[in-house]
C-alpha cells in the first residue's frame, strides 16, 4: 500500500485567506481614494463674498441719512463708518 500523503486543509484555507485579504485590502484601498477625492469637494467652504454684508450697506445708509440730518457730525459719522466696516 503507497503511502498516502496527509493533506493540509489548513494551510489551504489559509492561503484562500490571504487571497481574500488582499483583494479585500486592494478595493479598501481604491474605495478610500474615491472617498478622500470626492470628499473636499463636498467639503470645500464656500469663497468669502467679494462685498459688503446687505445689513452692513443698510447700517451705512442710515448713517448717511443720519449726518444728512444733522444729527451726526463728521467726525461721529466717520467712527462709526469705520467700526461697521471693520466689522
Amino acid at each position: 500500500m503507497p503511502m498516502m500523503r496527509r493533506r493540509r486543509p489548513l494551510l489551504r484555507a489559509a492561503g484562500a485567506a490571504a487571497v481574500g485579504t488582499a483583494a479585500y485590502s486592494a478595493g479598501k484601498s481604491k474605495g478610500m481614494a474615491a472617498a478622500e477625492q470626492a470628499a473636499p469637494e463636498q467639503a470645500a467652504p464656500p469663497p468669502p463674498s467679494a462685498g459688503m454684508s446687505p445689513a452692513a450697506v443698510q447700517q451705512l445708509k442710515e448713517l448717511g441719512q443720519l449726518r444728512e440730518q444733522g444729527i451726526l457730525t463728521d467726525e461721529e459719522f466717520e467712527q462709526q463708518k469705520q467700526r461697521i466696516l471693520a466689522g
